[in-house]
């Protein structure tokens, strides 16, 4: 029987060596890939099997401007009873990024969905950020402009004293001055606001404290840096 393999990838680059024996085990004999960047997924492909043909396997890029009927048409080679292994720019697939399509799409033809264990920026930031782990919202990318960011970062604010649910949201890394500025801004002095950067990286950078102590520290570092933002009480 065929399966959707979710593949776990590094979050951060030359990590390969720490990709679980079961990942490698389940990875190394298929063929079809869906993935968010074929040159991403060659290389993590390349680094767990160096003796693989690069060219004797198939990719279906779910970046921007993908078309999902041809996404469902490349799927179809799975009623034939072939694999097929899903794969994110970084991190678990389908979370935050397109690739739930594929796994909805297995679901609606009764196809088996296999997730594989690894790491998630999402969950290793919550982990280690000290809010309320029973009760979180993910919110993928809040609005990129000013006016409505405020607005939502005031919301956010709002359910976090009425529910006490930890808040969680991302962007572009060249944004993330803006972001933390806007926080700044927007949210209460007593706020908590968790920045989780360059995860898994030698330069690795977790902190947790209020609006107000934020306000006293220097930035600049965090541009570029992939991170995880998380508001909690």
């Amino acid at each position: 029987m065929a399966q959707l393999i979710l593949i776990p990838t590094p979050i951060a680059e030359d990590r390969h060596q720490n990709t679980a024996p079961d990942v490698i085990a389940a990875t190394l004999p298929l063929k079809h890939f869906v993935v968010e960047r074929v040159k991403t997924a060659r290389r993590f492909l390349k680094a767990i099997n160096p003796q693989v043909v690069i060219d004797d396997l198939s990719f279906f890029e779910i970046d921007k401007g993908f078309s999902e009927a041809d996404l469902y048409s490349f799927l179809e080679i799975m009623k034939s009873g072939i694999s097929v292994g899903l794969m994110s720019e970084a991190g678990c697939p389908a979370v935050a990024d397109p690739g739930h399509l594929a796994v909805a799409w297995c679901h609606k033809n009764k196809i088996d969905v296999r997730p594989l264990i690894g790491p998630s920026s999402i969950m290793m930031a919550l982990m280690a950020s000290g809010f309320n782990g029973q009760q979180f919202t993910f919110h993928g990318y809040l609005p990129n402009k000013k006016p409505e960011l405020i607005q939502r970062l005031k919301n956010l604010d709002n359910l976090i004293e009425k529910q006490g649910a930890t808040q969680i949201f991302i962007e572009t890394p060249y944004r993330n001055g803006f972001v933390i500025e806007t926080c700044l801004e927007a949210l209460p002095p007593h706020r908590l606001l968790c920045v989780a950067a360059a995860l898994d990286q030698d330069n690795e950078f977790i902190k947790t404290q209020t609006i107000a102590a934020w306000k006293k520290v220097d930035l600049a570092f965090l541009h570029k840096q992939p991170a995880v933002f998380l508001l909690g009480r």
